[in-house]
């Protein structure tokens, strides 16, 4: 069984869905999740959760991530990127120093409405289901974060930007909102996404280095283990008697924890150095409780 994470750079035609698909037939396992979704005419990195890994998903979707876009000023569509139908095309007649002013407003906290062509849900059905039937019904903004938001090219109508979020950010959405400030509209031409977390574009494979990695027998080398996936947490060891309470998932005394430190996150080891999973301190309970159990 091989467990952890599978830093994958998705390319451009692909769903996440379809990814995680092709994936389960060249490693001929099941177990397989990713941890954040990619439009199809995105590229980049996907880490991709394997067997035990897959228990990793939910912490590894609250990381903050970084994109390079194209922005095109000057054009609306109804995907707010260029692969949809165009709404509304406006002359561009904005300066220079007026796209930085407008890109800079929107460092920051940030009240986004997700896009009607997005994987989210209502009422058990996708919003790009309902969109594809021309539906358009109300979304309530969701609060986001936009660490930072570089221009690395200006050549209007065009503009090439560097963005880091948080999590539940549409790019797409930045885009549209930013031309919709300028006044003459805006559209994501293209999308790269080239961090996740930890996982950056260079360690990422493509589908076709998976399968050759399969191939020659060094795929294993090319996996991201649970416990280094979760080493920004501090590891802490049981003692030989807290061993057995580790083995069934209970809570465990503070004196049953050698050099014990009272953090939100820690690596759970058995006295034998074997990681076994996540705990947390409980102050109400005055133990260490489980978060995520990896291996029992």
């Amino acid at each position: 069984m091989m467990d952890g994470i599978l830093v994958i750079r998705k390319e451009k035609g692909y769903t996440s869905h379809d990814v995680v698909a092709k994936l389960r037939g060249i490693l001929h396992m099941k177990k397989i999740g990713h941890t954040g979704t990619l439009d199809p005419a995105a590229e980049g990195v996907l880490p991709v959760a394997l067997g035990r890994g897959t228990r990793l998903v939910e912490l590894l979707t609250e990381k903050e991530k970084n994109y390079e876009t194209v922005l095109r000023l000057g054009v609306t569509t109804d995907t707010q990127d260029m692969t949809g139908t165009v709404l509304c095309e406006k002359p561009v007649t904005v300066t220079e120093e007026d796209v930085r002013k407008t890109v800079e407003s929107f460092v920051g906290e940030q009240m986004q409405v997700p896009p009607m062509y997005s994987a989210l849900k209502v009422n058990g059905k996708k919003l790009y289901e309902l969109a594809r039937e021309g539906k358009t019904i109300e979304r309530k903004p969701r609060p986001v974060v936009f660490y930072e938001i570089r221009i690395l090219d200006m050549s209007l109508p065009l503009v090439r930007l560097s963005v880091t979020c948080s999590k539940g950010t549409y790019i797409r959405t930045l885009c549209n909102d930013i031309g919709e400030a300028l006044g003459c509209g805006g559209a994501m031409e293209e999308l790269l996404r080239t961090r996740s977390g930890n996982f950056t574009l260079e360690e990422s494979m493509t589908l076709s280095q998976v399968e050759e990695a399969m191939a020659d027998g060094t795929i294993e080398e090319k996996i991201v283990p649970i416990e280094e996936v979760l080493s920004m947490y501090p590891a802490l060891t049981c003692t030989p008697e807290g061993d057995r309470l580790l083995h069934n998932g209970n809570p465990i005394p503070e004196e049953l924890v050698q050099n014990g430190t009272r953090e939100k996150n820690v690596r759970m080891y058995r006295s034998n150095g074997n990681f076994t999973g996540i705990y947390g301190w409980d102050e109400k309970k005055q133990k260490y409780v489980p978060v995520r159990m990896f291996f029992v």
